[in-house]
């Protein structure tokens, strides 16, 4: 097969003309604002990058703690299939994590394809609307509303259908810059086999109108099964006062940890958040919410040393 790159400004404009000339998708990096694309035709390919593009890493790259605060209110970038991304983790923690804050803000059918990732951890939760999807070996497609959750294991494919005006995710994931790789072959639904492993992590479906709310640091939190599904890797949150002044949390023992204000107020170690706000806190410094207004919502993310875990392959 025979290859030629082109050095180009605009990557999806890019894939457009490419597109119209017969050429399918094969690869493309990053999802929240590409730079990389892999194109073939009858035995031809085509690698678009725009000049300097970051190379993908061959590995996970090391953990940097580090504090951020990130505003609500940023311009979003145009990323993959026309969802507009919000990054919530700029310094990236050194390659090893991204946090993007995904809007479909005209909803109907999404411009999707089949598609997996080479990743160590990917979670996708609904802040607003609902959007319809399908993966590989879980039955038909299904709606996930707000509060809802999936852990996408790495390798499953997966597509995302349609959605409602105005859809809001979180999407978090390990590397940071990972591939979207299409498979042109396998039609989604293609049935259903449970309990599958990909990669040494399960599929996870968490719905919140049927988890019920229970006890957490004196406030409460709808928990999630991330843990089981992941392995160890990861835990996922959704918590709210009930009547609590002030959240402590402990130190962490792991690497990430993760917050972004789904609604309300309140204040981060004295500093005020509100709705859309997001951070990341050192794991080894406490921390406190304070001043919580009663609809606060706060989704919280933790994960574990990923060099240590078994199953985290790219």
């Amino acid at each position: 097969m025979s290859e030629r790159e082109i050095v180009c400004e605009d990557v999806s404009l890019a894939i457009d003309e490419l597109k119209h000339e017969g050429f399918r998708l094969d690869v493309i990096f990053p999802a929240d604002e590409p730079n990389t694309a892999l194109l073939s035709r009858q035995g031809e390919t085509v690698r678009l990058r725009v000049a300097g593009a970051q190379a993908l890493p061959r590995d996970l790259p090391p953990f940097q703690s580090g504090y951020v605060l990130t505003r609500a209110g940023a311009s979003p970038a145009k990323g993959r299939a026309g969802m507009l991304y919000r990054d919530l983790i700029p310094g990236r923690l050194g390659g090893r994590y991204i946090a993007s804050h995904i809007a479909i803000p005209e909803g109907g059918p999404v411009a999707d394809w089949v598609h997996y990732h080479r990743i160590a951890l990917q979670l996708i939760y609904v802040r607003r609307g609902w959007v319809r999807v399908v993966y590989e070996d879980q039955g038909e497609p299904f709606v996930m509303s707000e509060g809802d959750l999936v852990l996408q294991p790495p390798g499953i494919r997966h597509r995302v259908l349609e959605s409602s005006p105005g859809l809001e995710v979180i999407e978090i994931g390990a590397p940071a810059l990972h591939e979207t790789l299409a498979d042109h072959e396998l039609a989604l639904p293609n049935g259903e086999r449970a309990g599958r492993s990909f990669g040494g992590q399960r599929f996870l479906r968490h719905v919140a109108t049927e988890t019920p709310w229970t006890p957490f640091l004196g406030a409460q939190a709808q928990e999630t099964r991330i843990g089981e599904a992941t392995a160890g890797i990861a835990e996922v949150r959704t918590i709210r006062p009930a009547g609590a002044d002030e959240l402590c949390f402990p130190a962490h023992d792991g690497e990430l940890v993760f917050g972004f204000v789904l609604d309300g107020i309140a204040t981060l170690d004295g500093t005020p958040v509100v709705a859309g706000d997001a951070f990341a806190i050192p794991p080894e410094k406490e921390w406190k919410l304070g001043d919580m207004s009663g609809d606060l919502r706060l989704l919280h993310v933790t994960t574990a040393r990923l060099d240590a875990a078994a199953s985290c392959p790219l």
